[in-house]
């Protein structure tokens, strides 16, 4: 099985599939498609589906002519059925694993996904798992659902493993292509092809590691080791604050050292796919073990009450101008998680938001990415129309939640009573005398 799979991936006969064509998985469906293998993508949503086919692209990291471009020439497809696993080599699983409403993991997509596979598996099929989880899914959940349902054996006449994906939504260096890749399967045989697949795709390392739980907690450390160092100069931040001095001067002096430090920054909270949530995962598992994650879950909790932390420092600014926070208008700068990309997903703007309504506040956001926002955190919202001085003078208060790069700063300060900037994008403006930062 080995050798055949091999001769495949180097003759370019290999057929791919991916299931879940969203932020990792179309990118990495394109990416397979124009190394030269046909790809089928897989997705319970008729919208992605459609416009997947009709070549019209939906995710920033993809560019629009190359999906076009693979769609015109059969080598990219989607479709709802999943009978056409029966079709392909390689199978990648880039569902969603958000947390339910205990802040535990739910891994309902994975195991559905898992379960549509297995119907249609077949002898050679390799079936890699690259949604973020817990150390141990791949071999405790999917392995066993996998050979029930098929009656194959893992190992055998199937290959399976783990490698996690590394997606930094609007990053202009590192894309699917270019970033390293890890890879943990179950066996040596099944590690060297699965490895032997990314290879001929991505033009990155990929770096073999000996089981799937390795990959597995090689994510979560990723995350876990940005959001304890993000909480680390929140909590900082804070202290400055009442100390009277910048947080933000005192890690641009720091970054100065050449080893030893890496600079992470304040703000409002964490967002995204990743950070927020894989470090629940971890404590989720831990205590299987009876063990305690104590320094993972402090930071946890004051990265989850910095939105809170926000609103309260808002309420103080406004106190100055002899304004009560219940019934001032307050114009929020930029509601997705990260700068210049339209992704909403857990961003701490709309929990700041919605606390600020909670309050009394009358709240607005300004947001040239997103247009409007659904859902979040049970709130939804619409974006201004326009960002112009008039505007900006008609509110008691202007927040920047989101450091975007295409929008008047300059105008803002010359024309807002007061500011509160939370992502220090206007460090280079001279006159301070109405800003505010975190």
């Amino acid at each position: 099985m080995k050798s055949e799979l091999l001769k495949k991936i180097e003759n370019k006969e290999l057929v791919c599939g991916v299931v879940g064509l969203g932020y990792v998985g179309l990118p990495l469906a394109v990416e397979k498609a124009k190394a030269g293998f046909k790809t089928i993508g897989f997705d319970v949503q008729e919208a992605k589906v459609k416009m997947v086919n009709e070549g019209k692209n939906y995710i920033g990291d993809v560019v629009d002519s190359d999906l076009k471009a693979l769609t015109e020439k059969k080598m990219l497809s989607a479709t709802t059925d999943f009978s056409f696993i029966k079709d392909v080599d390689f199978v990648a699983i880039c569902v969603p694993t958000p947390l339910d409403e205990h802040q535990e993991p739910d891994i309902s997509f994975v195991r559905d996904s898992t379960t549509a596979v297995s119907k249609y598996l077949h002898k050679g099929m390799m079936v890699v798992l690259e949604s973020t989880t817990y150390p141990g899914t791949t071999e405790e959940l999917l392995k066993p659902i996998l050979e029930e349902n098929s009656g194959l054996v893992c190992g055998k006449d199937f290959y399976l493993g783990f490698s996690p994906e590394r997606v930094d939504p609007g990053n202009l260096i590192y894309k699917t292509k270019n970033t390293p890749k890890v890879v943990g399967a179950i066996g040596e045989d099944a590690a060297q092809v699965i490895s032997a697949v990314y290879r001929a795709v991505l033009d990155s390392d990929i770096h073999t590691v000996s089981s799937p739980a390795i990959a597995e907690m090689e994510k979560i450390l990723e995350n876990t080791y940005r959001n304890i160092n993000i909480g680390l100069v929140n909590e900082l931040g804070r202290l400055c604050n009442k100390m009277g001095i910048s947080v933000w001067e005192v890690i641009d002096a720091a970054k100065t050292k050449p080893y030893g430090f890496q600079a992470f920054y304040p703000g409002p909270g964490l967002g995204g796919h990743c950070i927020p949530l894989d470090p629940y995962y971890l404590t989720w598992k831990a205590r299987e073990y009876g063990f305690h994650t104590t320094l993972i879950e402090n930071s946890m909790v004051i990265n989850d009450s910095q939105p809170e932390y926000c609103v309260e420092r808002a309420m103080h600014i406004l106190n100055r101008y002899k304004k009560s926070i219940n019934g001032a208008k307050i114009l929020m700068l930029g509601v997705s998680y990260k700068n210049d990309i339209d992704d909403y997903r857990e961003s701490p703007a709309i929990r700041v938001y919605k606390k600020l309504k909670k309050v009394g506040a009358e709240v607005s956001y300004f947001d040239p990415w997103v247009a409007e926002f659904k859902n979040m955190y049970g709130e939804s919202g619409k974006s201004i129309p326009e960002l112009t001085p008039d505007v900006v003078k008609s509110y008691d208060l202007v927040m920047v939640t989101a450091a975007h790069s295409n929008v008047d700063y300059d105008m803002v300060q010359k024309n807002a009573i007061a500011i509160f900037d939370t992502k220090n994008v206007m460090k280079n403006i001279k006159n301070r005398e109405n800003i505010e930062t975190l």
